[in-house]
């Protein structure tokens, strides 16, 4: 017999219809499948062994029994689970031990059977996650098509898992292909597999073997809500900071000791909430001073005043606090030198400190002349444990002060980004092209990582602060809260009265070119040579000398072609240090 089929050049033997068909709903035949191979056996021992049934209906009592204990190591997970695996084994033990026995046609074996399977298989047949994996064997099964029409040809099936939110496979690919491949037809791999947009992952496998890749599809998104901040995860700055989990729900673990971290993504993608998270973990270690410079007037980190040490909310204030963030690095390595020291360990009495800046590209606009002092840091605080985390929207090389700062982040988070060149400008240069699709990611809070610990492009979600949790957690913190060390107060007095005694005031200054009936000229001069590092802004320039703005930018131009000044910022001027005394 065969069975005529117009697709097809030549028809199909009824066996091998009914062979595939047995095959493709092999799980749906399960329980029958099982009531039929429990007849065959017990059929055969009646005839053969019928003294056998004590030791099937023991067998049976202690598997059943041990199914609920030791059911999770066998991959069943959740206690219905294996309290329905210890029922079935219990019932068709019973049945077996029982036909051995008496023989299966025995009254009322037969109808036990009969009516026992379809009762028991209804947990089967409605079970999720046997039905989600049938659906993916199926889907995978047309895997040579599918692999044929996204460029992947010859790649092949290893393995499946499914979980509480999709599935992941291993793959095997065809010679000369590599992961990359794999990562460039994404968007293809999502139409033909029948996903919502952005469902589809693609990573290394453990192996790191480079002819293999893991495919991970999502039915549900893990992220989709706001998952609340549970709390501190350290106690101290040398442990991994838990930042949010990803979406196979691992946490996000990253240490910052050491490194310079640097977050970048869209206005509202969620860059404020995971400095919460870091200021909420970091206020909780006895071992770390928090310095903080946020530029919006303190409107995203004044909440955790009570545990910051010094909060610049100003330009001027945040010069001051970078210059002496590099005065205390520059005290720390001369005392690790003298004590034979590499590194500076991090304790209660002598802690880390860490600068955290919300919109850095606030800062380079407002302070340029600060990029001296980032960059100082970034190339030279590590060893001394002074370190950076900032925050800004585009971290271009003009936002970040044309410096080494962004090339010395070693911990890179990307949140959502309009463009996809922002990838490569937040995570370095090639990630883009790696698969660290920033772009895709569709609601706030969500974000990929790039870090020592983690180098491939898995997604995550940071936890969630509300105003009520940074002001509670702000509080039971702020009593717990180091001092700087006796190293970096001591460095800090130390350059404080150096200054105080080589600089004379600019009110010092223009008293004594007033006094001496000098010219405006040198009194303009004289202005210059007092004004510190950040500078004297032209409208004082203009009131101390009496002239006007067009005459001011005009001496100011000929000392500055001479060598004798110079533009520290847009419109604040000082003398340089080798200028001379007379104009």
């Amino acid at each position: 017999m065969v069975f005529i089929d117009s697709n097809g050049q030549l028809p199909d033997l009824a066996a091998t219809v009914i062979a595939r068909a047995l095959w493709r709903y092999r799980s749906e035949l399960g329980p029958i499948a099982l009531a039929l191979v429990l007849n065959i056996a017990a059929v055969t021992l009646h005839l053969w062994h019928p003294e056998w049934w004590i030791g099937i209906f023991i067998l049976a009592i202690i598997t059943s029994s041990a199914l609920p204990l030791v059911g999770a190591r066998i991959g069943l997970s959740l206690r219905v689970e294996r309290l329905y695996a210890a029922t079935i084994t219990a019932g068709a033990g019973g049945w077996l031990a029982a036909a051995t026995a008496i023989g299966a046609t025995h009254r009322p074996l037969p109808q036990i059977i009969l009516v026992g399977t379809p009762i028991l298989a209804v947990p089967w047949w409605a079970h999720r996650r046997r039905r989600a994996r049938v659906r993916i064997e199926r889907t995978l099964d047309a895997w040579p098509d599918i692999s044929q029409s996204v460029g992947l040809a010859g790649s092949r099936v290893m393995s499946t898992v499914v979980d509480m939110w999709g599935w992941r496979a291993r793959f095997g690919l065809a010679r000369g292909q590599t992961i990359q491949d794999a990562t460039a037809k994404i968007p293809e791999l999502e139409s033909a597999l029948g996903t919502f947009r952005g469902a589809v992952r693609v990573y290394p496998t453990r192996d790191d073997k480079a002819n293999r890749f893991e495919l991970r599809v999502l039915n549900i998104d893990p992220h989709a809500n706001a998952i609340t901040w549970p709390g501190p995860s350290i106690s101290t700055i040398t442990e991994p900071i838990d930042l949010g989990p990803f979406e196979d729900a691992a946490p996000a673990h990253v240490l910052f000791l050491r490194r310079h971290a640097l977050m970048g993504g869209a206005t509202g993608s969620g860059k404020s909430g995971i400095i919460n998270v870091v200021m909420g973990n970091l206020s909780a270690c006895r071992d770390v001073v928090i310095w903080a410079i946020d530029l919006k007037r303190g409107m995203e980190l004044r909440p955790w005043a009570a545990c910051i040490d010094r909060l610049a909310t100003t330009a001027e204030e945040a010069r001051a606090l970078l210059r002496d963030a590099v005065v205390i690095l520059e005290g720390r390595a001369e005392y690790l030198a003298s004590t034979g020291r590499r590194v500076w360990e991090p304790t209660p009495d002598m802690p880390a400190l860490v600068i955290i800046i919300d919109e850095y590209a606030e800062l380079t606009d407002e302070a340029p002349e600060a990029a001296v002092s980032t960059d100082s840091i970034a190339r030279r605080g590590r060893a001394v444990a002074v370190q950076l985390i900032a925050a800004t929207q585009r971290p271009t090389q003009k936002a970040m002060g044309k410096g080494a700062v962004r090339s010395q982040m070693d911990v890179r988070i990307s949140f959502r980004v309009r463009e996809r060149k922002d990838v490569d400008l937040i995570l370095g240069q090639g990630m883009l092209s790696a698969g660290w699709h920033a772009q895709t990611l569709n609601a706030p809070g969500k974000f990929l990582v790039s870090a020592p610990e983690h180098t491939t492009p898995r997604r995550a979600r940071a936890y969630l602060l509300t105003d009520e949790a940074v002001t509670q957690t702000a509080a039971q913190n702020a009593q717990k809260r180091p001092t700087l060390d006796e190293v970096s107060r001591h460095a800090l007095d130390a350059h404080r009265a150096s200054e105080e005694r080589s600089a004379p005031s600019i009110d010092e200054a223009v008293a004594d070119a007033s006094e001496s009936g000098e010219s405006p000229e040198a009194g303009l001069w004289a202005m210059l040579v007092a004004a510190p590092e950040e500078g004297v802004p032209v409208p004082l320039l203009i009131k101390a000398s009496g002239k006007s703005r067009r005459w001011v930018y005009y001496q100011l131009g000929g000392h500055a072609s001479a060598g004798r000044a110079v533009q520290v910022s847009r419109g604040r001027w000082r003398a340089t240090s080798h200028a001379d005394d007379v104009p």
